[in-house]
């Protein structure tokens, strides 16, 4: 047996089991809603639930895998996903038909003329769109899983060159954000008035953050001890200009004098903490950083701004891409939805070796991680429309037929799914598929050239 028939049999294995299992507990379940306790009864409620879950989830589940095997989520996604449309939507039709038919016009022995007609009509199309977003999810759960699997360095030597440049300059850039200064200083003018003392302090911390950074900008590793300390400086500037909205935890000793950390990569984290998320005295920012594993952890609440939307990930990818260039040890990314981690490597000696493609390991990694949430943000909204929808079509055709209002939350959300898939695959209706990226490597290359 080929290694990917080997694959496809355990699979189906899996899927066979799983079916097995949900037609256990549905079948449990609506035996005890339906109270059918004759034996007649619960092996029809069994049998029904037996015949959803093999000839639905396993029919599915073995189209699933041959269009997998056949066509490749990422080199081949366009053959994939309109193959999968096209397979999964015929299947899910005739099946639930078929299993209407043999429910209710042999079992139940109801008129074949009624079939497409009255309360079965609104029946069929509702199981169908049920098992459709169910069908989508696993779809979209299988092509997440071989997409992060099938990350590939195809960069070139040349684009690697220009990567690490703007790495470097994009990481100058966002050492110290302007809106920090901006911010700090209108503290500082306020302080001058109401409490000089304080004003000193706040002045003198200022100036230490900018020196640190002077001196430590073009250093490609500083001891973690030096960068702690100008951790705990930074933080405590915060705290004098948020007062009580910032609360941090930074140990004072650490388990090796001689480990080593990016420098600046602690200011940039605890800025985008608090960039990103609400500081007030109600709702506190509690900001952690530790050692464990081999790691610095930066960990802290996530409590979102809803007006800056979502992050850009440009700080994190800026990190990556200087811890790639001198180490082959990831950056960890930790997002549970109360608490936001970052692992920075602690390091003693860098590599040596010539850079190749797996310099660029890190940033593709934090790429990785924004693509998936993103992906994982649309079909969750998929599914919930291929939920929703059918319900409130449902209630409104069983309450009040007459006045067809399930058409407007059906069209208006359809609208959202789809600009929420552009969006994802980064798609500008206008200027086309990955227009920034085309964008951003024509100015590049201009400014190749202009040099």
């Amino acid at each position: 047996m080929k290694p990917s028939s080997k694959k496809m049999f355990k699979s189906f294995k899996n899927d066979v089991w799983l079916c097995l299992k949900l037609t256990i507990v549905f079948g449990i379940v609506f035996t005890l809603i339906n109270q059918a306790f004759s034996l007649n009864e619960a092996g029809l409620v069994f049998l029904f639930s037996g015949m959803y879950s093999f000839i639905l989830g396993l029919g599915n589940g073995v189209i699933n895998d041959y269009l997998s095997a056949k066509w490749d989520w990422v080199t081949q996604t366009n053959q994939r996903v309109w193959w999968g449309i096209i397979a999964t939507v015929i299947y899910t039709i005739v099946a639930v038909l078929g299993i209407h038919y043999i429910q209710y016009f042999v079992i139940f022995s109801n008129k074949v003329e009624n079939f497409f007609t009255g309360q079965f009509l609104w029946m069929h199309l509702f199981a169908i769109i049920l098992s459709l977003g169910i069908a989508a999810f696993f779809h979209a759960k299988g092509f997440i899983v071989n997409w992060k699997k099938s990350i590939k360095q195809e960069t070139t030597q040349h684009e690697i060159v220009a990567k690490t440049e703007t790495a470097k300059f994009e990481t100058l850039k966002s050492q110290i954000d302007p809106h920090f200064l901006f911010n700090s200083l209108n503290v500082l003018t306020s302080l001058i008035s109401e409490n000089p003392k304080q004003a000193e302090k706040f002045t003198t911390k200022l100036s230490k953050v900018y020196r640190y950074v002077l001196e430590q900008r073009n250093k490609e590793l500083v001891p973690i001890q030096e960068e702690l300390q100008f951790a705990k400086t930074y933080m405590e500037l915060l705290q004098m200009r948020f007062e009580e909205a910032v609360k941090f935890t930074i140990p004072e000793e650490v388990s090796n004098s001689e480990l080593k950390i990016v420098p600046l990569s602690l200011q940039l984290l605890l800025e985008n903490a608090v960039k990103h998320n609400v500081v007030s005295a109600s709702k506190p920012l509690e900001i952690s950083i530790f050692e464990e594993d081999g790691f610095l952890k930066i960990q802290n609440n996530i409590n979102p701004k809803e007006a800056i939307g979502k992050s850009t990930k440009v700080g994190l990818r800026n990190i990556a891409d200087r811890y790639g260039l001198i180490t082959d040890k990831n950056v960890q990314i930790i997002n549970n939805n109360k608490t936001f981690t970052v692992c920075l490597p602690l390091l003693i000696n860098i590599k040596n070796s010539i850079m190749d493609t797996k310099s660029l390991e890190n940033s593709n990694y934090v790429k990785a991680v924004e693509r998936v949430e993103k992906l994982k943000e649309f079909y969750q909204n998929l599914v919930s429309y291929c939920i929703v929808i059918p319900f409130l079509i449902f209630i409104n055709l069983k309450t009040y037929s007459r006045f067809q209002w399930f058409w407007f939350p059906m069209i208006g959300w359809g609208i959202g799914l789809v600009f929420h898939y552009l969006e994802v695959n980064n798609y500008n209706l206008f200027l086309g598929k990955n227009w920034e990226e085309r964008k951003i490597k024509e100015l590049m290359e201009e400014e190749e050239k202009y040099k």
